[in-house]
């Protein structure tokens, strides 16, 4: 079977990896981020598929991927202290990524700065601006780092480029990234490899392959919350592109959403809530940024999205996660519907976020099941208020939840047949 999956969490992943023989990221770089929990050890993953906890899973890093050097060594190395074995035999990287240089990090700050007051939020580890250059064709491709000539002609080109724009405030310095390359050039060579060729024999092989997404769709370049969102696409089309999958051969398309809804950065947010249950949700959830340590922003489930999120992205199943996390609340609150400034409901998720701004939000209540989830095995151990809160979500957005998450331990997921 082909298992082509957008994931945007490593619990799920993890989960399914015992089925997958190849693990892939499509897109996006080193500013994902999410965690896995595994035999009492807690593994972080950012530009590495989380494939890798699997000893019989190989992992790779597409073509629509921004890659970080010194990101792709730090992560390798974290797992090998943590005991994983064998994790530089198992992980392949596309000859066609995008490098995302340090560079690129000095000029993502700085281009925050410029916005003032509209800034996008980003986690300035320089994956807009290694965007940028690319869609400007004057990026820098990992086949280019093995014609050293080349390769240094580009990279002082681009520095020097960017030195024109913002002067002294640009710290950094192009002959010192350019030293560390010849070095990573030898080190990087064995992982290197075309992956098209990859991704074609292992399709025609029919092996199961499992897609990890990095960021949700609002994020999404083409269909998030524009601009404040990230450079890539984050959704099916992302993967579909960013690997070279062959459409037909998707089985499976699972959307991760959690019993709440969270943001990190900044950009329009309809459900936040600021007071005492977005901050005990914060609290119990444990809403910080893998990746940057950053609060998340948290509020009330918003239905309006995860069913935007489903149309664009053509779910065949739902993993709603964290469904732990509302024991305790004695009312829980789901968005049904945008009603616009004329009175009038929206069809669907707005382009213009002016418009999203005059929006009110209209919600439906549930009553808490104040009962704990944490131990459930099966969907009939859950608290039938709980069931009921589950089911609602899965005939409003028309996608069946088949994976719930009941804590951060792999064990706790119930799965519905």
């Amino acid at each position: 079977m082909h298992l082509g999956t957008v994931a945007n969490k490593g619990k799920l992943t993890d989960i399914l990896c015992p089925e997958a023989q190849i693990c892939a990221r499509a897109a996006g770089g080193h500013n994902a981020g999410h965690s896995i929990k595994a035999n009492g050890i807690s593994y972080d993953f950012h530009l590495l598929p989380s494939g890798l906890i699997n000893p019989r899973c190989y992992n790779l890093i597409g073509s629509a991927v921004v890659f970080h050097f010194p990101s792709f060594w730090k992560e390798l190395t974290a797992l090998e202290e943590k005991g994983l074995k064998g994790v530089r035999e198992r992980i392949f990287v596309s000859d066609r990524c995008q490098i995302n240089f340090d560079l690129h990090a000095a000029v993502d700050g700085l281009e925050e700065i410029e916005l003032g007051s509209n800034a996008v939020g980003t986690t300035k580890r320089g994956i807009g601006p290694a965007y940028s250059t690319k869609a400007a064709r004057s990026g820098v491709r990992i086949h280019e780092i093995f014609d050293e000539e080349t390769f240094e002609r580009k990279l002082r080109l681009l520095a020097s480029g960017y030195k024109k724009r913002f002067g002294d405030l640009l710290k950094y310095d192009v002959e010192e990234e350019i030293e560390r390359f010849k070095q990573y050039r030898v080190e990087l060579a064995p992982y290197v490899v075309d992956a098209v060729a990859f991704m074609k024999q292992a399709q025609e092989q029919d092996r199961s392959i499992l897609i990890e997404g990095g960021q949700a769709l609002m994020l999404d370049i083409d269909y998030g919350t524009y601009p404040y969102v990230t450079s890539s696409n984050a959704g099916l089309g992302g993967c579909v592109t960013g690997l070279a999958l062959n459409p037909r051969k998707i089985s499976e398309i699972i959307g991760v959403v959690k019993a709440y809804t969270t943001r990190v950065g900044s950009g329009p947010f309809k459900t936040e809530d600021t007071g005492e249950y977005g901050t005990k949700l914060q609290e119990i959830g444990r809403e910080w940024g893998v990746s940057t340590g950053r609060k998340r922003r948290t509020g009330h489930l918003d239905l309006v999205v995860v069913k935007y999120s489903a149309d664009v992205n053509h779910y065949t199943a739902l993993n709603l996660t964290k469904l732990d996390v509302l024991d305790t609340f004695d009312t829980i609150k789901v968005a049904v519907k945008y009603i616009g400034p004329d009175g009038q409901p929206l069809e669907s998720f707005p382009a213009d976020l002016n418009l999203l701004e005059q929006c009110t939000v209209e919600y439906k209540e549930f009553e808490g099941w104040q009962k704990p989830t944490t131990k459930a095995k099966t969907w009939y151990d859950l608290p039938a208020k709980a069931r009921a809160y589950v089911e609602f979500i899965e005939e409003f957005v028309g996608v069946k939840v088949k994976y719930i998450g009941t804590g951060p331990d792999r064990e706790d997921m119930v799965v519905r047949k």
